[in-house]
C-alpha cells in the first residue's frame, strides 16, 4: 500500500484551497480513489489487532448507546516472565459485546498500524500541527455515541461499510452518508453523530491537535516571565494599594521592554526545531536497514523514508539537521550533499560524487539510514 504524494491531497482534494478557505471554516467532504484510502485500515487488519496481537488499554475501547463500557467487560490479565499483565483484550468477550452492539474504538492508532502512521506523519509535516489518529468499528444498524464535538479538527475517512453522519451547524442538522472513497472533515466543536447502516462499518479518524498562537507567544515570553522575581508582595499592601500599583507598573514596563526585545525570527526557529525534533520515531523497516547499512556501496538504492524530514540548520561552521524525534549534528561541508538528499526521492551514494569522495559519501549515506533519513530499497 503507498499513499498518494500528498497526505492532504488524499484526504481534502486540492490543498491550497482546502488550507486558505476550508479550515477551521466549515465541514468538506471529497471524493478519493476508495483503493488509495481502504487499504490504510481494512477489516483483516482490525481482526488481527483484536484477535492476534495482545493489544492492551488504552489502545482499545468500547462504548454503545452514548456509553463507553467498562474496561473489565472486555479485558483480563496475565503474566509475563513472571510479571503481571494488565488491561490485555479478552477477544472472546469483545467480539460478544460487539455482537451485541457495541463499538470498538481503535486510540493512538497512529501509534502501531504502519500504514497510519505514515499517513499521519506525512500529514503532520504538511501541516504543521500534530496529528492523531482512532478508528471505529460499528456493527450494522448501531451507534456507539451520542451527538458529541471534539477539541480539535477531524479528518474522518470511511474503509469499510457505510455511515450515517448527522453533522450540527448553524443553520441546523444535515446528514451525509459517509462510504469508501469518501473523507470528510470537521472544524473543531462541531456537534457530529454516526450510526453505521446495513453491515459492518469501518472509519478513521485523523485529529490536528493545532499549535495555537497564544501557545507560541507563551513560548516566546517564557524566558522574560522566568526572570521576574518571585520575592513577596510587601506587607501592609492592603492598606496602601497605590503603592502596590506603582511598584507593578514599573515591574510591567521592565518586562514590556524585554518583551519588545524578543527576537520573533530566532523565536519560529525555535518553534520549528521543537517541532521537527518531538515527533514520534517512526522506523517501518528499520531492522532491515540497520542490517543492511554496512553492506551499503555506490549503487545501492536508497530512499527518503515517507514522513521524515530534512530541515538544515547552519550553526557556524556544523548543521543541525531536524529529523522529525531528534536532530544530528555534522560538519558544515557536507551541505551540498545534504541539499542533494532533500531534493532527491531516491539516490545512490554515487550520485553524491561531485561533492563527496567515494569513502566519504558512503560514510555519510551509511549514517543518513542508521539515523532513519534514508531507507534501503528493496
Amino acid at each position: 500500500m503507498t499513499v498518494p504524494d500528498s497526505a492532504l491531497d488524499l484526504l481534502s482534494g486540492d490543498a491550497q484551497t482546502f488550507v486558505s478557505k476550508v479550515w477551521a471554516s466549515r465541514t468538506h467532504v471529497h471524493r478519493a480513489d476508495p483503493d488509495a484510502l481502504v487499504p490504510l485500515l481494512s477489516l483483516d487488519a482490525v481482526d488481527t489487532l483484536l484477535t492476534s496481537s495482545a493489544i492492551r488499554t488504552p489502545s482499545i475501547r468500547l462504548a454503545q448507546d452514548g456509553a463507553v463500557l467498562p474496561e473489565s467487560a472486555y479485558t483480563r490479565g496475565a503474566t509475563l516472565a513472571g510479571k503481571p499483565l494488565t488491561g490485555l483484550v479478552d477477544p472472546r468477550k469483545a467480539l460478544a459485546l460487539f455482537e451485541g452492539g457495541a463499538t470498538i474504538v481503535l486510540q493512538g492508532l497512529h501509534r502501531y498500524w504502519e500504514p497510519i502512521t505514515r499517513l499521519v506523519a506525512e500529514l503532520e509535516l504538511e501541516l504543521g500541527h500534530p496529528c492523531q489518529a482512532n478508528a471505529y468499528l460499528t456493527p450494522p444498524g448501531a451507534q456507539g455515541f451520542a451527538v458529541h464535538s471534539d477539541s480539535h479538527d477531524v479528518f474522518v475517512f470511511q474503509t469499510a461499510g457505510s455511515k450515517q453522519w448527522e453533522i450540527h451547524g448553524p443553520d441546523g442538522a444535515e446528514e451525509l452518508l459517509l462510504e469508501p472513497g469518501l473523507s470528510m472533515y470537521l472544524p473543531t466543536g462541531t456537534p457530529h453523530a454516526a450510526r453505521a447502516q446495513d453491515t459492518v462499518s469501518l472509519h478513521v479518524t485523523v485529529g490536528i491537535n493545532q499549535l495555537t498562537w497564544r501557545g507560541l507567544v507563551e513560548r516566546s515570553v517564557a524566558d522574560v516571565l522566568a526572570a521576574v522575581p518571585s520575592d513577596h508582595l510587601p506587607a501592609g499592601y492592603l492598606d496602601h494599594p497605590a503603592g502596590l500599583a506603582d511598584e507593578l507598573a514599573r515591574r510591567l514596563e521592565t518586562v514590556a521592554a524585554r518583551i519588545r526585545d524578543v527576537d520573533a525570527t530566532a523565536s519560529v526557529e525555535a518553534e520549528v526545531r521543537r517541532f521537527l525534533t518531538s515527533r514520534s520515531p517512526r522506523l517501518a523497516g528499520g531492522l532491515h536497514d540497520v542490517l543492511a547499512a554496512g553492506t551499503i556501496d555506490d549503487r545501492t538504492r536508497l530512499r527518503r523514508r515517507p514522513g521524515h524530514p530534512c530541515v538544515l540548520i547552519p550553526r557556524g561552521d556544523r548543521i543541525d539537521v531536524l529529523l522529525g524525534d531528534r536532530s544530528i549534528d555534522v560538519p558544515g561541508r557536507l551541505r551540498p550533499s545534504l541539499d542533494e538528499v532533500r531534493l532527491r526521492g531516491e539516490l545512490v551514494p554515487a550520485d553524491l560524487a561531485q561533492h563527496l569522495d567515494a569513502q566519504s559519501r558512503l560514510v555519510l549515506c551509511r549514517r543518513l539510514v542508521r539515523e532513519g533519513l534514508l531507507e534501503v530499497v528493496r
